[in-house]
C-alpha cells in the first residue's frame, strides 16, 4: 500500500487523478471533472446511493458552490484504488472532515464512495 500526504512529489496516476478531481471540483471546472469520470461512473453517498454520472451532476454538483477549499490531509492508495481524507471549508467558514474511496479504471475515475464525518 502506498501512503501519501498532500506534499508528495512522486505522484502516481491514481493520486494524480484524485488530486485533479479535487482541484477541478473546487475551481468549479465541470468540463474537466466530466472528462475525469468514466462513462459508467458510479457515485455513492449516504444521501445518494449508487447514482450514475448524469444524476451526480444533477443532484450533487451544485453543492460544490458552497466550498472555499477541500484540503487533502491523507491519501492512501493500493493498486487502482485510493482512500482520501480531507478537510472541507465552506464559504461561510465552517469546517468538516470527509473520507472518499476512489476506484480508477485506466485513466478515468470509475467510482467514488463518500463517508461523512466531523472534526
Amino acid at each position: 500500500m502506498r501512503t501519501e500526504n498532500s506534499n508528495a512529489n512522486n505522484e502516481t496516476q491514481v493520486s494524480h487523478l484524485v488530486r485533479k478531481y479535487f482541484s477541478d471540483y473546487v475551481s468549479r471546472d465541470r468540463k474537466a471533472v466530466e472528462e475525469l469520470l468514466s462513462d459508467d461512473f458510479i457515485f455513492h453517498s449516504p444521501h445518494d446511493p449508487n447514482i450514475g454520472k448524469a444524476t451526480y451532476f444533477e443532484k450533487c454538483w451544485a453543492n460544490g458552490d458552497n466550498y472555499r477549499a477541500l484540503n487533502i490531509e491523507k491519501l492512501f492508495e493500493n493498486g487502482n484504488e485510493a482512500f482520501v481524507r480531507y478537510e472541507c471549508e465552506t464559504k461561510a467558514g465552517t469546517k468538516s472532515r470527509t473520507t472518499e474511496f476512489f476506484r480508477i479504471e485506466g485513466d478515468k475515475i470509475r467510482e467514488i464512495e463518500v463517508y461523512y464525518g466531523s472534526l
